[in-house]
């Protein structure tokens, strides 16, 4: 199990390159690591586009694997306070069920969380920047609630400049890149290693770690491949 010296209260805010890079899979392995350590650690996955039915409930897998590696089991509407069925982008999917997402009501099951749990994994949907309103996206969101951010860097061609903007997008925001992962999306990919030296050269945040194609992607065989411990002077801004 990856370690962490970190102390509570510890909230942070995953984002990635884009969508489909592992936010999910890193999210959950850090949620799996703080809840070994016994913490109270809660996941919140605030928008979700793509729902199932199961027992006449609809789910989002995301928000799922999120309460799986949680120690601290919430309310559906309040780890995932925004569920729209069809896997579009947010804000197209908001306005098709007639529904405008509230940041104010996502920062109050935020609130309502801080309450229950010594440290909170707040993930976001697709990239930095995915529209939620007309008006508002997820870089906003992330601003709102003021939390450091770790980056999932999807290992592929164009990472570069995808991961390079988004960082670029983080600090013109304010907020703080405590850590990124680089996580393989294409087991092909020409000059892998390469790629990693260009953003650790270039990117003032510590890697995490490399998680490889996993045979089994879950959280703990993720956590086996990252290293928390860059994280131990982060200074939390929970109360922000």
């Amino acid at each position: 199990m990856a370690t962490l010296d970190v102390r509570p209260p510890f909230s942070c805010f995953v984002t990635g390159t884009d969508t489909e890079v592992g936010k999910t899979l890193i999210s959950s392995a850090l949620l799996h690591t703080l809840a070994g350590r016994g913490w109270r650690a809660a996941g919140m996955k605030p928008v979700a586009a793509g729902a199932v039915l199961r027992e006449g409930i609809w789910c989002n897998d995301d928000a799922d694997c999120l309460a799986r590696a949680s120690s601290v089991k919430l309310p559906r509407a309040v780890a995932n306070p925004y569920l729209f069925k069809a896997a579009i982008a947010p804000h197209i999917a908001a306005a098709q069920e007639g529904i405008s997402v509230d940041l104010a009501h996502i920062a109050d099951c935020y609130n309502l969380i801080q309450k229950l749990a010594d440290a909170i994994v707040v993930e976001g949907v697709g990239g930095f920047q995915v529209p939620l309103t007309d008006k508002s996206d997820t870089a906003d969101l992330a601003e709102r609630l003021g939390l450091p951010i770790i980056l999932v860097v999807g290992l592929r061609l164009g990472c570069l400049s995808h991961t390079l903007l988004t960082v670029e997008a983080i600090a013109a925001r304010g907020l703080l890149l405590v850590g990124w992962v680089a996580n393989a999306l294409d087991p092909d990919m020409p000059q892998r290693d390469a790629n990693i030296a260009t953003l650790t050269d270039r990117l003032s945040a510590p890697l995490l770690g490399e998680v490889p194609r996993l045979a089994v992607a879950s959280a703990v065989s993720a956590a086996a491949h990252l290293d928390f411990t860059r994280l131990a002077n982060w200074t939390d801004s929970r109360s922000t």
